[in-house]
């Protein structure tokens, strides 16, 4: 639920960006919440010819949020699975990746100097205090050295994050989602759906939080928590003969890779807080209609933050935290695709395609 102010936060944040590939737009704002838990990454030149963005909405806390946004594409790039060109493989290997960062003395440190909850001050003092020297060796590959103190026996935070995130190189779109965030792509005006919302009422989601010892209460994860996977949420990680991917809670993400084509216009990624309000069609039908008069992609996104902020908090939905990015493609570059070369078939993916129910 969360608390509510006594009047909405309208204030955004806006950034606009693009390539040869590929223009961005994205918005964020905290609307009714009493804090805005919410966090985004949009890196359009990840490496030479690859495109990131992610959106990561917190829950219990900013903390976490805000360290995928920092780190998550940061790990998928270092990955040896990426260097070898197999980006599903580093970008699922870098999500199980942040919850082992955020262990021990340094992931306590990161998370304090990040968070709201934690000390910033200790965390920034433990850093000077106990932080390993430049001199020191550091046999792991990614640089994440372990330190020693008084938090080395740290065993993860108890708030957690969604995250979703788009990478995109040349003509393939590769998705990875954990939780109830989601990306939608628009092939032709037709919205699909490229992530799928793992809520605890889901078959999968709920076969593996009772098999690992967890319940679902009224349709919360041992009666608290709304969604089956995220990263953080440590509290829910903690069988010990099981693996992460057979957590209570994982952070093990769908991944979706899909060939781009002529017709795909562009994709949306954003928060729950979003697809409340409006369902994966309508949003699609929403960005085509201000697309006809508004060129600047965060502007397109603000005005959807604006139709989805709810007039007050009795209504119950649009009362979230919200942030969305909008990535729209260079007609010359999808599939490299020549002007006959289009493909108004059904999009194939592992997920249903029909538009979200509204709340």
């Amino acid at each position: 639920m969360g608390i509510y102010l006594s009047a909405p936060k309208t204030e955004k944040f806006s950034e606009d960006g693009e390539n040869s590939r590929l223009r961005y737009g994205l918005s964020s704002m905290q609307g009714w919440r009493a804090t805005m838990e919410d966090a985004h990454a949009a890196v359009t030149d990840l490496d030479a010819s690859t495109s990131f963005f992610g959106v990561y909405d917190g829950h219990g806390g900013k903390a976490v949020a805000k360290f995928c946004a920092k780190y998550l594409h940061r790990q998928v790039l270092k990955h040896e699975a990426y260097l070898s060109g197999d980006i599903g493989t580093s970008v699922q290997k870098s999500f199980f990746r942040m919850d082992e960062m955020m262990r021990g003395q340094r992931g306590w440190r990161e998370l304090s100097i990040l968070g709201d909850k934690l000390n910033k001050f200790t965390g920034m003092i433990q850093g000077l205090i106990w932080s390993p020297r430049s001199g020191d060796k550091n046999d792991q590959v990614d640089d994440w050295a372990f330190e020693e103190g008084p938090h080395s026996d740290f065993s993860g935070p108890t708030s957690g994050s969604t995250a979703c995130i788009a990478v995109v190189r040349a003509n393939q779109l590769v998705i990875a989602n954990a939780g109830d965030s989601r990306c939608v792509i628009s092939r032709g005006g037709q919205a699909y759906n490229l992530s799928r919302d793992h809520k605890p009422d889901l078959e999968v989601e709920r076969e593996r939080i009772l098999e690992a010892g967890g319940f679902i209460h009224a349709g919360r994860v041992n009666g608290s928590l709304n969604l089956a996977r995220a990263i953080g949420d440590m509290e829910f990680k903690q069988n010990k003969y099981l693996p992460a991917e057979m957590q209570i809670v994982t952070a093990n993400p769908d991944v979706n890779i899909v060939e781009l084509c002529h017709d795909d216009e562009f994709i949306v990624l954003a928060c729950d807080g979003i697809w409340d309000c409006m369902s994966s069609q309508q949003l699609v039908d929403f960005i085509h209609e201000q697309l006809k008069s508004e060129p600047k992609l965060s502007k397109v996104c603000e005005k959807v933050l604006d139709r989805c902020l709810a007039p007050s908090t009795a209504v119950g939905v649009g009362c979230d935290n919200m942030t969305m990015i909008l990535v729209r493609f260079t007609k010359s570059n999808p599939a490299g695709a020549s002007a006959h070369d289009k493909s108004s078939a059904p999009l194939e993916v592992p997920f249903e395609s029909k538009p979200a129910e509204t709340e």
